[in-house]
């Protein structure tokens, strides 16, 4: 397989994992609560990393580390539980298609906080996937009367976590490699992940059959969505472009929609016509 081949095959593989990220969070959340389920991930995940990843924490200066522990909060910490808490109200696939609100979120704060440059094209790129967010959470709150809309305020300010994630990152970080930030930021989490896992009803609900499938589901979670899928990101990354990896945004909500079918869950007319409406913002944001 020559390069051009394998770099497709990496972006299919990327869409497949993190696609399937929010019906492993949905299974999780049958046996565990989602403060168990944001716990369990971080942990799996935590010590995947530390695995492969150990030796490149020598490369993080001192004065980076407070950067690295910021960015785990923004990045990693603070989304892993507010997508499980939202899953416990709205469908997986709504979940994964507010997710691609990111890109847009990301446009914003560069603008408005970090000074980046912008396009008249990409503020109306911003413009239209808020129409297409709104179509499809007031749709879904109609035809979906049994579920809590107002829990995509989580998933929103889980985009806006990941959007700030991105330009501190990209300001502060952008001398140190991906894995050596991304194994620091799991190092800085593991202890705080532990420690609440630990308050929580986790050695009552251990004994149960339900309980041990939604680790089981959790840990594929941290160490194949988070771990490996990182991994894979950062060689597409090196062997295409950050522009070409970062177009998976459009094939995850395609993947994740497909495994909510299976699920019994359904997208009404409008809502779809909402998600794509939010992916045509997506892409006049982030087009070159």
């Amino acid at each position: 397989m020559d390069a051009k081949q394998l770099k497709w095959a990496y972006l299919f593989v990327l869409s497949l994992i993190w696609g399937s990220s929010f019906i492993l969070i949905k299974r999780g959340l049958v046996g565990l609560t989602a403060v168990q389920v944001g716990s369990f991930r971080i942990i799996f995940a935590a010590l995947f990393l530390l695995i492969v990843g150990f030796k490149s924490l020598k490369k993080i200066s001192r004065r980076q580390w407070k950067f690295v522990a910021i960015t785990s909060v923004f990045g990693t910490f603070t989304p892993a539980f507010l997508f499980a808490i939202a899953e416990t109200q709205v469908d997986s696939s709504i979940v994964a298609i507010l997710n691609s609100l990111t890109p847009l979120n990301t446009l914003v704060l560069g603008i408005v906080i970090f000074g980046i440059q912008f396009q008249k094209r990409q503020v109306l790129g911003v413009f239209v996937g808020l129409i297409g967010c709104l179509l499809l959470v007031l749709s879904g709150a109609s035809s979906h009367p049994g579920q809590n809309y107002y829990y995509v305020i989580l998933v929103v300010i889980a985009t806006i976590c990941y959007a700030i994630n991105v330009n501190l990152i990209k300001k502060y970080l952008s001398d140190l490699n991906s894995l050596s930030i991304t194994t620091g930021n799991f190092a800085v989490l593991l202890l705080p992940a532990l420690i609440i896992l630990s308050f929580t009803d986790i050695t009552h609900r251990i004994s149960f059959e339900a309980t041990e499938h939604s680790i089981l589901f959790v840990m594929i979670l941290g160490v194949l969505g988070t771990g490996i899928a990182n991994v894979v990101f950062f060689k597409l990354i090196q062997m295409s472009s950050p522009v070409f990896a970062t177009s998976v945004t459009y094939l995850i909500p395609i993947v994740a929609f497909f495994w909510g079918l299976l699920d019994n869950e359904m997208l009404t007319p409008i809502q779809f016509f909402g998600a794509f409406i939010i992916l045509i913002g997506v892409y006049l944001s982030a087009k070159k």
